[in-house]
């Protein structure tokens, strides 16, 4: 009877990840460096939580661009219009701003541990 090992929940939720499919946005080479940055910063910080201004702020304008790359583009290609254009970049500006200040909220209270994670889930995703 054949062996099997044992999967750590760990391993198991690194597999189901690379299985699953995901989208991702193209952004411009500064918000990349930026964000390298940032994460190399982080992670080498004796006190990671003296940079959580620093990702909230990342955070939000990951989501802009994200929100911009994901809706905006597609509207601009579609032709639909200045109007119905700036109608809708008006409502995502609204929305980031909820959104971030959200965000800045949640990330202002993650302590050191916390903070890693979301690196490497950022790390994750820019790879």
């Amino acid at each position: 009877m054949p062996t099997t090992a044992k999967k750590t929940p760990k391993t198991a939720a690194k597999e189901t990840a690379v299985a699953e499919p995901s989208l991702r946005f193209r952004h411009s080479p500064e918000l990349q460096e930026r964000t390298q940055a940032l994460l190399d910063a982080l992670e080498k910080a004796a006190d990671p939580e003296d940079h959580r201004d620093d990702l909230s702020d990342l955070v939000v304008d990951l989501t802009g661009v994200g929100m911009d790359y994901y809706f905006m583009k597609p509207l601009e290609q579609a032709k639909v219009g200045f109007v119905v254009e700036q109608s809708a970049r008006l409502g995502l500006s609204g929305a980031v701003k909820v959104i971030g200040s959200v965000t800045r909220k949640i990330i202002g209270r993650m302590n050191g541990p916390q903070l890693l994670v979301v690196t490497a889930h950022i790390r994750h995703l820019a790879a």
